[in-house]
């Protein structure tokens, strides 16, 4: 008799517990970018093309092979520009090996921080998650996840699971800053106590962890930080004030510890990616609507974790926003002011939640991100 197969508990994304819609539902800018990426866009298949008119005997002089070829040349620069621009920008990639490294999640029992953790759990990596929910023994077991009870917003927490951790696994070199909280209400209906909470969990949380984890990267001249954030901390929203700034604030936060790794002399092979996602399908922002299926879609939490789980293992550096409008919403920021009220009243951003009927209800709490 061999080993026995380990059974692994599996759910299906919720996209499949709803009805079947029209297929255009299914079409968005997302889906057509990423199409032409493959093809238009791309470098090989521009050549293909210019080889192709070749192939047919078309004469360099005619006017359909300069277009081509100018066409192939132009997105050759534009590929050879992002791998230029990406080197200067985050580095060269270090090297990953998953059975070496020790991973942290924070807020890793539901949301995207849950299906990293169990994506990694079913890889057999090291795994560590930091979550004041619960979660059984067996249910550990199967997920081959090491689950931690712990308050990231209280830094004498941290610092003693950090020590668990050590103990257990071995030096923390990946940490992922997930965990986040959302109380949709008013800035007159909030109080002190509810806007210290939220900033606890949501930044709080990224100042302890860092402090705590980064001198074991140090130590092992090596690691990985993935800091979560939001869109929405680049526009803010009427009735998420204590939301949105907390995840503004993650997003110069970011780019402060990158600055200060970038001089310590042992940080050259610690890499960091902010990762800043739309609106996400999960329990969060439940039954607040995109204002376009086909400009804003819903972004799938897997998405977003598979971009994350790329970089990481690439060893790379970087920045991820999903869905596409997430990757230029700062333009709208230098646009004129008219201009951008407009767009903010077309897009509903400020009328969401109070359509919603989340508003100055009870706390909304999801692992998660906006």
């Amino acid at each position: 008799m061999g080993a026995r197969i380990r059974e692994l508990p599996a759910q299906l994304p919720r996209s499949f517990d709803k009805p079947d819609e029209p297929w255009y539902r299914y079409v968005t800018i997302d889906l057509i970018f990423y199409v032409l990426n493959y093809s238009l866009f791309h470098p090989w298949t521009s050549w293909v093309l210019v080889l192709c008119l070749r192939a047919q005997l078309t004469p360099y002089e005619n006017t359909e092979m300069r277009i081509a070829i100018g066409w192939a040349i132009l997105m050759s620069a534009k590929s050879i520009f992002r791998i230029f621009s990406d080197k200067i920008a985050f580095g060269a990639p270090r090297e990953v090996e998953l059975s070496d490294e020790v991973i942290v999640i924070t807020g890793g029992v539901e949301g995207l921080g849950g299906l990293l953790a169990e994506t990694y759990g079913m890889r057999n990596a090291n795994i560590a998650v930091l979550d004041n929910k619960k979660v059984t023994e067996d249910e550990a077991e199967e997920k081959g996840v090491l689950y931690y009870d712990c308050d990231v917003g209280d830094a004498e927490q941290v610092e003693a699971v950090a020590k668990e951790i050590a103990e257990d696994l071995g030096a923390p070199t990946i940490l992922i800053n997930n965990a986040g909280i959302v109380r949709p209400q008013s800035i007159l209906d909030s109080t002190a106590e509810d806007v210290e909470k939220t900033f606890r969990t949501n930044t709080f949380s990224h100042f302890n962890t860092l402090r705590t984890f980064l001198p074991y990267m140090l130590q092992e001249r090596r690691g990985t930080i993935v800091t979560v954030s939001s869109v929405l901390g680049h526009l803010g929203a009427a009735n998420l004030s204590s939301y949105t700034a907390s995840k503004a604030a993650l997003l110069a936060l970011h780019h402060s510890v990158k600055a200060e790794i970038a001089q310590l002399p042992d940080g050259k092979d610690i890499k960091t990616i902010l990762v800043s996602p739309g609106q996400m399908s999960t329990k969060m922002f439940e039954g607040v609507q995109t204002p376009s299926n086909f400009f804003a879609p819903l972004a799938a939490p897997v998405d977003v974790a598979k971009e994350i789980i790329k970089l990481v293992e690439k060893g790379e550096g970087g920045e991820i926003a999903v869905p596409l409008y997430a990757k230029w919403i700062q333009i709208l920021g230098i646009l004129p002011a008219g201009v951008q009220t407009l767009v903010r009243r077309w897009a509903g951003v400020d009328t969401a939640i109070a359509k919603s009927g989340l508003a100055n209800k009870t706390v909304v709490s999801e692992k998660s991100a906006f």
